[in-house]
């Protein structure tokens, strides 16, 4: 179990290595530098199909390990700024707790809740002051006093 896990270690590390440099300046020119190098050596290979090839292949490779990198970064990056959420929600007195572990909910579920806060939106836009807050029972109550 430790050889395995110290394994996904050695992969996590080079994965996190990888993502970091592939957004630096060197990485772009080391790229260009291959472009240029490859664009310079086409009349030496007659332009012929086996150096059209070579560029395809290299840029094809690249593109697929870097897909899983970006997505693993994404990822990352998603469920920090999730737990970030979650701390100042649980944190607040104000904020409800139901959305805590909003990003579990389905599609359907992240629909209905869309609604409600869009039906909030809406409440808050008839509002004259700019700092009101209501929950939607709230913000109706005092909407319906309005028209009274």
């Amino acid at each position: 179990m430790k050889k395995a896990k110290s394994k996904l270690d050695f992969f996590e590390k080079i994965a996190q290595k990888a993502t970091k440099f592939s957004g630096t300046t060197y990485a772009f020119i080391i790229a260009l530098l291959v472009i240029i190098i490859w664009i310079v050596t086409g009349p030496i290979f007659d332009f012929s199909d086996t150096w059209q090839l070579v560029i395809n292949t290299g840029t094809t490779i690249i593109t697929f390990l870097m897909v899983f990198l970006i997505q693993r970064t994404q990822n990352k990056d998603s469920k920090a700024l999730h737990l970030k959420l979650n701390e100042l929600i649980a944190s607040l007195k104000g904020p409800s707790n139901r959305l805590v572990d909003i990003e579990n909910l389905t599609e359907k579920e992240l629909e209905i809740l869309h609604k409600y806060y869009a039906h909030l939106a809406d409440l808050a836009k008839k509002e004259q002051d700019l700092s009101a807050s209501h929950s939607i029972e709230e913000a109706l109550h005092s909407h319906k006093g309005k028209y009274k």
